[in-house]
């Protein structure tokens, strides 16, 4: 896999976590069809684990950039994919214009007409707050 495909796993993951599964090894193997020590899962494993663990960190921001919805009116889809992007941008070795392009094309993919304006605007607003 490559890393727009890792992207992509991680966001199902996140997905299907916030839908109450926990994104374990059967998901990974037969619904994603990633296999270990495959290019990139390693990459895929950190991002979906580093959400899990700064998930109120990134809702947060989240919720404060986009400016007059709260996390329980953003679509499960779109809000896996911010917190995703979220935590790549907040490690600061992806270059953002990449991350946020990367994060409008899977909610073009995976989710609603408005969402890749919608993705676009909040994670714009993440990255001109860090950089403050």
């Amino acid at each position: 896999m490559n890393r727009v495909t890792a992207r992509t796993h991680a966001m199902k993951l996140i997905y299907e976590w916030e839908m109450g599964g926990e994104g374990g090894e059967e998901t990974r193997l037969n619904l994603l069809g990633a296999q270990p020590g495959e290019e990139e899962y390693a990459f895929m494993e950190r991002m979906f684990q580093g959400v899990v663990e700064n998930v109120a960190a990134l809702d947060e921001s989240i919720e404060k950039n986009a400016r007059g919805w709260k996390l329980e009116r953003i679509s499960k889809v779109d809000l896996a994919i911010l917190r995703l992007a979220a935590y790549e941008m907040s490690l600061g070795k992806t270059n953002e214009n990449i991350v946020i392009s990367e994060a409008v094309e899977m909610a073009r993919q995976y989710s609603g007409e408005k969402s890749p304006q919608f993705v676009h605007g909040v994670l714009g607003g993440i990255s001109r707050s860090a950089a403050q």
